[in-house]
């Protein structure tokens, strides 16, 4: 579907900024700078994911270039899925590089990314939430952030938007996007037709295309 390409992509673009300092160079350059802290190799990490449905596989297809492992968290194993399986988000952590949120929301998984799971990620991890600002407690990521309990984050969504915390903006390891994961000019076309699509179906006494 056209959305879950758009989401993963932005998954993949969040995590090299991030690694690759991308917007903080951009930012270095636009104001005069040259001289800027080295970055971290985007190749042959360890990458993990939490949440195998669509946009999960979706980024895993995208990541396993990059990746030197693929671990994964969802609610059973998958084996038609080569990756590593973690029963719960603190182990899958653990083992990476990078922790990848792309779960629903809801109760289940509020603030399921704790300090706890911060601290599992490590000193050189990085955090990308593609996915509900709910399933991150925010306030433990800003200190994490702030001590160096994690190296980075590329945040699309957050917990109170349009809001954004100024200690998030402060922060030069971070990239910030306001929740764009679909918002492209084609994935909103494809939408508008497969809209179109629906409504002639339903019209013309046919099967819809997308039916609920």
């Amino acid at each position: 579907a056209p959305a879950t390409d758009d989401v993963a992509d932005l998954a993949i673009g969040l995590m090299l900024a991030v690694q690759r300092r991308i917007v903080a160079n951009d930012r270095a350059v636009r104001n005069g700078g040259w001289q800027v802290d080295l970055a971290r190799r985007a190749s042959g990490g360890r990458i993990g994911i939490f949440g195998l449905g669509r946009i999960g596989r979706a980024i895993a297809k995208r990541a396993a270039p990059f990746a030197r492992e693929l671990h994964y968290t969802a609610r059973s194993a998958k084996p038609d899925f080569e990756g590593v399986f973690h029963a719960d988000i603190a182990s899958l952590a653990a083992a990476c590089d990078v922790l990848i949120i792309a779960a629903p929301g809801g109760e289940a998984t509020s603030h399921i990314v704790d300090a706890g799971v911060l601290t599992a990620l490590g000193e050189d991890g990085i955090l990308v939430n593609i996915a509900r600002g709910s399933l991150v407690d925010e306030p433990a990521l800003v200190a994490a952030l702030q001590d160096g309990t994690i190296a980075g984050a590329g945040l699309d969504v957050f917990a109170d938007e349009p809001a954004v915390p100024d200690a998030l903006k402060a922060l030069n390891q971070v990239v910030l996007s306001p929740h764009q994961g679909s918002a492209t000019v084609d994935g909103r076309a494809a939408m508008a037709a497969l809209v179109v699509a629906n409504l002639d179906a339903h019209f013309g006494g046919r099967p819809l295309p997308t039916a609920l």
